[in-house]
């Protein structure tokens, strides 16, 4: 199985019976529509949505670097490299606190 796809059964298995979330095949997991984890352009990362203030103590972690696939790093996102990935503990980590802070928003109106 290749990584890209290991990650993606790996993040289900990690989200139990989280209620509210939804998949959006090359987008990533939306928990009451707002996006809280997904995989990174090349498939081998983790994306991970958190609190603004969450991202410089984020990005001392293992495997954490700014989400810049637009050229400019972006506020409240970084990807997660597979070294930060390496047990499920790690990974319930960062999907957790994806959750954590998709959760502090209010849902979305589902689009008619």
């Amino acid at each position: 199985m290749a990584f890209a796809e290991e990650l993606v059964a790996r993040t289900h298995a990690a989200l139990g019976d989280v209620r509210g979330v939804t998949e959006i095949r090359m987008f990533g997991a939306l928990l009451h529509g707002a996006r809280q984890h997904g995989g990174g352009r090349d498939g081998d990362d983790l994306m991970v949505r958190l609190a603004p203030e969450e991202g410089e103590a984020a990005l001392a972690q293992p495997g954490a670097r700014p989400m810049d696939f637009t050229g400019k790093p972006m506020k409240g996102f970084v990807f997660v490299g597979a070294d930060g990935l390496t047990t499920e503990r790690m990974l319930q980590s960062w999907v957790g606190r994806g959750i954590a802070f998709a959760s502090s928003l209010p849902p979305k109106k589902p689009k008619r």
